[in-house]
């Protein structure tokens, strides 16, 4: 028996071929000019070396950046913009030498994401067991830069970070706003199944309020990671983890519900760590810490300069300082340069009127896109 042959458009076929040649066309000049670009940054690199200038230059990549998104035709969006030309600028500066990047381990984690978002996949990133050991990776010449989650719009700042950032000789190279996105993942995605969520103690904290309408009955537990947590997924029956979508990738395990955080812009934000100061950019923020004497109005009396000198604090927070019970440190976030002249003036005054104050950083600032 005959079986007729599929329809066929001759038009459509012909117009697919045609756009086909023009892609390809595309594709060879965009190797070209990708190859351009490498040699060039090969030369950049290697009069680094020469001069002993670093090879990570936050202010310069996020010029990149901004230029690559500037006036943006479309169709793709500013954010694929982003994370294709932060891809091209790890993929050039691994020609230079590819940067050592610490992180918060293991795997899969929103740290691993803030980390391959920051220096994209053609740099080598060396995963620690605490935040402690992010700093110490760095500190000991082990990586180059590092990122450490600090600060999470729902539960707020990370104290394990701010606790390591009094004592560190390093600097706050940068920050990222990684939005977060909370998936329900098990081994076959059957939610009637789950007898017991796992997840870290922040991502359970952010979904308290999806657990208890839809799982109130079921038992939780806390573990070091969400990595930690899709791993015991794998391998329990009954057992479903809270974590990313790239997690349930990486570790085989189906989606049981999306989006399950209980805020939509759920956002953490990321500290870049490094060894050395980083230029002006006209957009930064520069953090410091600082002590007071134990006497009223000391504390406004150090505030009272940054107002005088019209400098805004877009965050201020203290912390128990270590071994003096009832007495505080304080971590402050203030727009500016530490080289911009209103800023260094009221730094200066700050300094005369605090018992200590340290600076831990000036660096671009990050833009919140809305996740």
């Amino acid at each position: 028996m005959e079986t007729s042959a599929p329809n066929r458009n001759p038009t459509a076929e012909q117009t697919i071929r045609r756009l086909r040649e023009q892609i390809n066309a595309v594709d060879a000049a965009l190797k070209r000019l990708l190859a351009r670009r490498a040699r060039l940054a090969g030369r950049i690199g290697r009069t680094k070396r020469r001069n002993g200038v670093a090879v990570y230059q936050p202010a310069r990549e996020l010029a990149v950046l901004e230029r690559a998104t500037a006036d943006n035709p479309g169709p793709l969006s500013d954010e694929q913009l982003r994370r294709i030309f932060s891809e091209i600028i790890s993929a050039c500066r691994a020609l230079e030498q590819p940067p050592r990047v610490a992180y918060l381990g293991p795997e899969h984690t929103y740290s691993h994401e803030a980390a391959l978002r920051r220096f994209g996949r053609s740099s080598v990133f060396i995963a620690q067991s605490s935040i402690a050991e992010v700093f110490s990776a760095i500190e000991g010449g082990g990586a180059d830069a590092g990122v450490v989650p600090v600060e999470n719009s729902t539960e707020g700042s990370v104290a394990l970070t701010l606790d390591q950032l009094i004592d560190t000789q390093l600097v706050i190279a940068g920050e990222l706003l990684l939005p977060i996105r909370h998936v329900l993942m098990s081994r076959d995605g059957d939610a009637a199944r789950v007898r017991r969520l796992v997840s870290h103690q922040q991502s359970l904290a952010q979904c308290r309020n999806y657990i208890k309408a839809h799982f109130a009955g079921c038992e939780t537990e806390a573990v070091v990671s969400n990595a930690v947590a899709a791993l015991r997924a794998v391998e329990e029956p009954g057992c479903a983890a809270i974590g990313s979508e790239a997690a349930a990738e990486a570790y085989g395990l189906k989606v049981v519900a999306a989006n399950i955080q209980d805020f939509a812009h759920n956002t953490t934000r990321f500290l870049v760590l490094g060894r050395r100061e980083v230029p002006p950019t006209g957009r930064d923020k520069t953090t410091v810490l600082f002590t007071v004497p134990d006497q009223a109005g000391a504390l406004n009396r150090v505030l009272a300069v940054l107002a005088r000198n019209r400098v805004n604090v877009s965050k201020l927070e203290s912390r128990p300082l270590r071994g003096r019970p009832w007495e505080y440190l304080f971590f402050a976030d203030l727009a500016g340069h530490r080289q911009d002249t209103r800023l260094k003036r009221a730094l200066g005054a700050m300094a005369a009127r605090a018992l200590f104050l340290k600076v831990l950083g000036s660096y671009p600032e990050a833009r919140w896109t809305g996740g």
